[in-house]
């Protein structure tokens, strides 16, 4: 995972302090999203000159006040919108030591999955009540958690990363008021993020505000202990899955299977085959649990229809990927469908020059339509490099029905020096490269961007861009729609050369990745049932 923070600042009525709070954090480099809860009319004034006056600031506001809890998770939504990995909360009261936000940053770039934790350590002003209260709920929250990794739940200074925060967020209810910060930190110790704790110091000024309402708020505390005690006792008897990465997810689907369907193709044609397949298709349904969850959670995030996805959308996804590998099929036995290629001008300039480039996929439609009329054309020399550990059954039985197949491919087992000084001796002979940019690496200690993609964070591997980078060459995007009984090919140029200034590396990887993604949810919605990624692309456990 990469890291791009900013720092969110949850405001109500905490005029005098807040500027004080946004200059500390603008002064350590970080943009600032400054959440006016629902303040005072002089409040929201003063805040709204502050933000005239910091450029690095962006004053959000939110009406009715909502409470801490939805502030903070207002800003967090806004701050993986903007395109941030990360973001620091810290409360607009100034008790926080701003000092330290270096060492929360160090933490979160060190391991970008953990949640940073403050551990307070109070002056001498700090209320007796406030200081022997929060042992209580200490014990609650080690019971809950079994466990002594989280040193203070109740400390507003955190650092989130942001992908796996707002995936929780968007599954489970949380909290919304003061107690918002112990119930989403004891969540995420539950979906088992690392907790790194940081002591830094918390004072109380004096005539400083608190909202904090002594019986209102230690009900909803108790509350929320309560709710958490169960979900301990509930998990204890019913512990949550972890769904697999793509790489370890088996094939599904036999060898036979998928011969019998090829021969339905050769001798009674493209009909029968795809109803030799529904079998198949039906088998898959039946038995794929975390397929019809991945194919259900991205139907659903996708909105194609106006109601919930039912098992019948299900289903219609499945058998859209069983026609699309039929039509592979089709394709490298010289059965190609109609084409309408846009940017057909471009990839024959790029042919005729026989200049190499980059064509960067996904397993959005066909993507093995490029190379097979490339091959069957000899318009130019592509190659597909590709990771097909996972897939062997039926790269074989692609590679059986034509020789030819295995020319075009190159299978690698991660994108490393010696595959990069490859790669760049094909690109250097004038041959197109064409990778895919929507599944995370295999590799354990692969390195992801958080980008939004259909309205929520979820991780890209940056191989793809370190790879552009490395081999110098112009990079396009590649895709392939059905549309009907036709083919659209949609070729668009991403980037003359993909820049990675050694200063804002990881910057510039999440601007290029965020343009991907934007490029491909534009594709989904164009053909909803033609994305192929039937397993968790948003990292969420199943419950």
């Amino acid at each position: 995972m990469s890291f791009r923070a900013c720092a969110v600042v949850p405001c109500y009525n905490h005029g005098a302090t807040a500027g004080a709070v946004v200059e500390r954090l603008v002064a350590h480099g970080l943009d600032v999203l400054l959440i006016d809860d629902g303040s005072d009319a002089t409040t929201a004034q003063a805040l709204r000159v502050l933000g005239m006056q910091q450029p690095r600031v962006q004053v959000l506001r939110i009406e009715p006040n909502g409470g801490k809890g939805a502030a903070v998770l207002y800003g967090l939504r806004e701050a993986a919108k903007r395109g941030f990995t990360h973001a620091l909360q810290v409360d607009a009261d100034g008790q926080h030591d701003l000092n330290d936000v270096p060492r929360f940053l160090a933490e979160g770039q060190r391991e970008p999955n953990a949640v940073v934790c403050g551990a307070p350590r109070y002056d001498a002003g700090a209320p007796a009540s406030r200081r022997y209260g929060r042992w209580i709920t200490h014990f609650w929250v080690w019971l809950e958690t079994r466990s002594f990794a989280i040193g203070d739940s109740l400390c507003g200074f955190r650092l989130y990363p942001l992908a796996p925060t707002l995936a929780l967020a968007n599954r489970v209810r949380l909290a919304h008021g003061m107690s918002f910060d112990i119930d989403v930190v004891v969540r995420l110790a539950w979906e088992g993020l690392p907790i790194i704790n940081v002591r830094t110091t918390v004072t109380y000024p004096p005539g400083g505000i608190s909202h904090f309402q002594l019986l209102r708020d230690n009900l909803r505390i108790s509350g929320t202990h309560a709710r958490l005690f169960f979900g301990m006792l509930w998990r204890l008897v019913h512990r949550p899955r972890r769904e697999r990465h793509w790489s370890r997810l088996p094939e599904r689907g036999s060898t036979l299977g998928m011969r019998l369907v090829m021969a339905a193709w050769r001798l009674l044609g493209p009909r029968a085959a795809r109803i030799a397949a529904l079998p198949a298709v039906l088998w898959v349904f039946a038995t794929g649990a975390q397929a019809r969850r991945a194919s259900r959670a991205y139907l659903t995030r996708l909105g194609a229809t106006s109601a919930p996805p039912t098992a019948w959308s299900v289903l219609r996804h499945m058998y859209t990927f069983a026609e699309a590998c039929i039509d592979r099929f089709a394709a490298w036995q010289g059965e190609v469908a109609p084409v309408d290629f846009h940017g057909e001008a471009e990839f024959r300039r790029l042919s005729a020059e026989k200049r190499g480039a980059l064509f960067i996929g996904s397993h959005l439609g066909n993507l093995e339509m490029v190379r097979a009329l490339a091959t069957l054309g000899d318009v130019a020399r592509i190659t597909a490099v590709v990771y097909t550990e996972h897939g062997k059954r039926f790269v074989d039985a692609l590679r059986s029905t034509n020789p030819r197949f295995a020319e075009n491919l190159l299978e690698v087992a991660d994108f490393g020096p010696d595959t990069a000084v490859l790669l760049k001796e094909r690109i250097d002979q004038g041959e197109i490269l064409v990778i895919v940019g929507d599944r995370t690496p295999a590799a354990e200690n692969g390195r992801s961007t958080s980008a939004l993609f259909l309205g929520q964070a979820a991780l890209f591997p940056q191989g793809p861009m370190i790879l552009a980078h490395l081999l110098q060459c112009p990079v396009y995007l590649f895709f392939c729609l059905k549309q009907g009984m036709r083919y659209a090919l949609h070729l668009e140029r991403f980037a003359e050369r993909v820049e990675l200034p050694r200063d804002a590396r990881e910057e510039a990887i999440a601007r290029y990745v965020a343009g991907y993604a934007a490029r491909l949810e534009y594709y989904c919605r164009e053909a909803p049932l033609q994305w192929f990624n039937f397993y968790d692309f948003w990292h969420e456990p199943v419950r």
